[in-house]
Order: C-alpha cells, then sequence, then structure tokens
C-alpha cells in the first residue's frame, strides 16, 4: 500500500499527469513488488518563489519523490533500482524543452507496519488478521 508523493517546481508541465501517475503505480509494482490496487500517487505543486537550491531558484524543473512503504517489506537493492528507475522516469513527462534538475530528490521512506496502514487498520492489524482467516 505505497504511498507516492511528487513535489514538483510550479513551471513543470506534464506532458500527461495520468500517465505519470500510471506509470509510478507500475514502478512501483515491477520493482518493489507493491499492489497496484492499493497504491496512490499524489502531486502537488510548490511555487517557485518557495523552492531554492543553493539559495537560488532554478529554471529547471525541480522535483521530490517520496514513496512511502513498510519497514522491512524490501531489500536495499530493490530501493536503490526503484530510485534510479524513478530519476530516469520523471524527466520522460517532462514537456519538450523542459529539464529535470539533478538536484531532484528521490526518497523510499519505511514506515513500521505498527506506524501506519488504511482502511482504519495498521499494517501490522492487517497481518495478525490475515494470520486468523
Amino acid at each position: 500500500m505505497p504511498i507516492l508523493t511528487l513535489k514538483l517546481s510550479a513551471h513543470a508541465q506534464l506532458t500527461d499527469a495520468q500517465a505519470l501517475a500510471r506509470a509510478l503505480t507500475a514502478l512501483s509494482t515491477q520493482v518493489l513488488h507493491k499492489r497496484s490496487d492499493v497504491t496512490s500517487v499524489i502531486f502537488e505543486r510548490i511555487s517557485a518563489n518557495d523552492w531554492w537550491v543553493g539559495g537560488e531558484v532554478s529554471a529547471q524543473v525541480l522535483m521530490q519523490l517520496d514513496i512511502r512503504i513498510t519497514h522491512g517489506t524490501n531489500s536495499t537493492t530493490e530501493k536503490a533500482a526503484f530510485v534510479a528507475a524513478a530519476f530516469a522516469l520523471l524527466p520522460l513527462h517532462l514537456a519538450q524543452g523542459q529539464r529535470l534538475h539533478a538536484t531532484s530528490y528521490i526518497s523510499v521512506q519505511e514506515l513500521a507496519a505498527t506506524d501506519w496502514g488504511y482502511g482504519g487498520y495498521t499494517q501490522q492489524q492487517r497481518r495478525e488478521m490475515a494470520q486468523t482467516l
């Protein structure tokens, strides 16, 4: 049940936002083995006046992609592969002529199974319920 949050500098022009959301969902399924039916993708726009790199506003597109997953469900190799593939994927969805700034970050955030969930149950509770069925 990953949640992907993509922060974009406000001047970023996506060729097709839904296609990017689908591609990010597919990437989490293919690389991290997550279920697509419970994967959420959120886009947030950040004003150029609110995002600096080295104390300066960039003309290039800035992005920050965070994915939250349950702790211990993926290997170090899988997480590294996700970061590399996501960084390669993002520029493919920018309008022609736009460039992704190298200081665009991708993070894989692991949360304890007791610290998050969906449907009113933590991941730990969901595991325990599945074992009793």
